[in-house]
């Protein structure tokens, strides 16, 4: 925590309050818009929400007041639209009163069980603060943890922004009481409209056949994706395998995919992700559709309102053209996986024809309600197709609809093959992920699901976006330490892959590979690969200075795990890690990159008498100790 906030200075009447967000998965974003409505609301005359990577950092110091909201991802890195923005902040040249003048607040996303709880709004806070900035309110901590989500700590922090930014200079917040006690039962417009054309009436360019420029169009329409430029699918590949990996009869269902460009090479790496645009069941786009009341089959054009572009800044012009209505929801909004915002329950409120429901969407909607919406939407993983059910006296416009629906986005998965071996191919591995709500509710993951219930024998054409991992390539000539329990070891298969192909013909370092699983019978991924790559000669062979050792952890009464196998194999380790390995570790992001570190960190205080936690900081420095993890 920083010093305390200073005392309320008048600040000059600038009249712009710049928002500034960086997130992951969307929730910072949905968090940042937030922040802008409650400021609009309260009369702010000029209010900007900004992704980071969309504003110049170099134009900071103009700026007098800035609220920051960024995520958290993986073992405590910034979101990628940070980088280049945090990059800026670490310039040498900006000197202790860079940014004298600007007053500034910092909410932060993130999950308490991580060891790196709310790390880059922590930094960015610190950064700013050297910068010569002021604080207006202490940095706030969201947590995933909280009964509410994140928003256990926004709601209390907008409440403290609010009022210190008032006490310091009124005229940028002239209606504050409307903040604090909002009047539910107004509602400004929608910041989109929709033009409707009838199959006849649709201009000639609406009829696309090629399926990526299809998937451009879209995506390009939606407000929701305003900063996510995905731009069409570098690759439209073919599933040419689909084989269960684990035992049939086993609760976990882990699939082994290869994805096949049959006419050309695609362009990869080992450390690479492979991003996949899912398909929606056609059924809940249908359903949907027609709680809309309206034609699946008409055309659509979307605008900002009263203005020649589209929701993401770009001018409308001839080659813009219509989509299908249908063809714009499967495509662009989540309409049967994805939890609705907070906002979308007071919006909904304004639409209740039924005087019980529109109670219960204010009461949603309200500081009062969080907790309870937090375990019905949330916690229950409700749909947006689900709460329009639920509220059946709700019709909201498709206006409505289309800005606050929860965009389809990608999903990334490691990619498990090497491109030396397979040219036109990349594989995944995938676990087919599906949960119990708190109320027995069963739920699926969308992607995994559908990629699942492909058929290599059915035409199936998958979206793909070839995606720079966190894990870098590593030369042949650097010997490996791999940890990868469970599907964690997707990106290793590629690693191990790549370096047999590469020893073939030219000398290569040794690979240490500790592998993780429940059951040898059930759930050992890959048996026979590791195995193979295990034997006299291979890369994964003892006798070469590497090895394959696999903890199986439900398969005798105590639990093992692969930080025990670490430190069974301190002296390998620590033999290895003199030599001058590298370390990777994958996997799930809950405790066990901190249990795997720990382990390595006691290795090297046993054999070596080092300071551990100062060697592994080296070797992160060196870009020799790689984490990639995921929930």
């Amino acid at each position: 925590m920083g010093p305390s906030p200073s005392p309320p200075q008048p600040l000059p009447a600038t009249g712009r309050l710049l928002v500034l967000y960086a997130s992951q998965t969307g929730n910072a974003m949905d968090a940042a818009e937030r922040v802008g409505r409650e400021a609009e609301r309260g009369g702010c005359p000029a209010v900007d929400v900004l992704s980071m990577d969309s504003f110049d950092p170099s134009c900071l110091p103009g700026e007098r007041s800035v609220v920051f909201v960024v995520s958290t991802t993986g073992q405590g890195d910034p979101p990628d639209s940070m980088k280049g923005f945090w990059r800026y902040l670490l310039k040498k040249d900006l000197g202790a009163r860079w940014l004298e003048g600007l007053r500034f607040a910092v909410f932060g996303l993130g999950d308490s069980g991580y060891q790196k709880y709310n790390l880059p709004a922590k930094k960015i806070d610190r950064r700013l603060l050297q910068l010569g900035a002021e604080i207006i309110i202490d940095v706030g901590l969201g947590d995933d943890q909280h009964p509410s989500g994140y928003e256990g700590a926004l709601d209390p922090s907008l409440l403290s922004l609010w009022e210190s930014l008032n006490k310091a200079n009124p005229s940028l917040l002239p209606r504050i009481t409307d903040i604090i006690n909002p009047n539910l039962n107004y509602l400004g417009e929608a910041k989109i409209e929709v033009i409707y054309y009838s199959c006849n009436d649709a201009p000639p360019d609406s009829i696309v056949s090629d399926s990526t420029k299809l998937i451009k169009r879209a995506r390009l329409m939606s407000p929701a994706l305003k900063f996510h430029s995905d731009g069409e699918p570098q690759y439209m590949l073919k599933m040419v395998t689909n084989q269960r990996l684990t035992k049939e009869d086993y609760e976990k269902d882990v699939r082994h995919f290869e994805l096949e460009d049959p006419s050309s090479a695609i362009s990869y790496q080992v450390g690479d992700a492979l991003e996949i645009l899912p398909s929606q069941n056609p059924s809940a786009v249908n359903a949907f559709i027609e709680h809309c009341n309206l034609d699946p089959d008409c055309y659509i054009m979307i605008r900002a309102k009263g203005g020649d572009e589209v929701p993401n800044g770009s001018l409308l012009n001839g080659s813009m053209g219509c989509i299908k209505l249908s063809t714009f929801v499967a495509l662009t909004m989540d309409v049967a996986s994805a939890s609705p915002r907070r906002y979308f329950f007071e919006i909904m409120s304004h639409f209740a024809t039924a005087e019980h429901e529109k109670e219960r969407l204010q009461y949603f909607a309200s500081p009062e309600g969080r907790d309870d919406l937090y375990q019905y939407n949330q916690k229950e993983s409700r749909t947006v197709l689900e709460v329009l059910e639920d509220f059946p006296s709700v019709h909201m416009p498709f206006e409505w609809l289309v800005q606050l629906t929860p965009p389809l986005k990608k999903r990334a998965f490691s990619i498990s093959s090497s491109p030396l071996v397979h040219p036109n191919q990349i594989h995944l591995t995938v676990s087919i992920v599906s949960w119990l709500t708190p109320f027995k509710r069963k739920r699926q993951g969308l992607c995994s699901t559908w990629l699942a219930g492909l058929s290599p024998n059915e035409e199936n054409l998958i979206p793909c976006w070839v995606h720079k991992g966190s894990l870098p390539p590593p030369k042949p000539s650097i010997p490996l330490v791999l940890i990868g329990p469970g599907t964690g070891c997707a990106p290793f298969r590629a690693f191990v892959e790549e370096r047999a192909a590469q020893s073939a013909r030219e000398s290569t370092a040794p690979i240490l590979f500790f592998f993780g699983c429940g059951n040898e019978a059930n759930d050992f991924l890959y048996k026979d690969f590791w195995l193979k790559h295990a034997q006299d000669k291979g890369v994964l062979s003892l006798k070469e200075g590497g090895g394959f050792f696999v903890a199986f952890s439900r398969d005798q009464p105590q639990k093992v795990y692969v930080q025990h196998k670490i430190k069974g194999q301190s002296a390998r380790v620590w033999n290895i890690l003199c030599s001058g390995a590298a370390i990777y570790v994958a996997g799930s992001s809950t405790k066990m990159p901190a249990d795997v570190t720990a382990a390595l960190e006691e290795v090297i205080r046993q054999k070596g008498g080092e300071a551990a936690s100062g060697w592994l900081r080296k070797l992160e420095r060196a870009g020799k100790f790689n984490i990639e993890t995921w929930s």
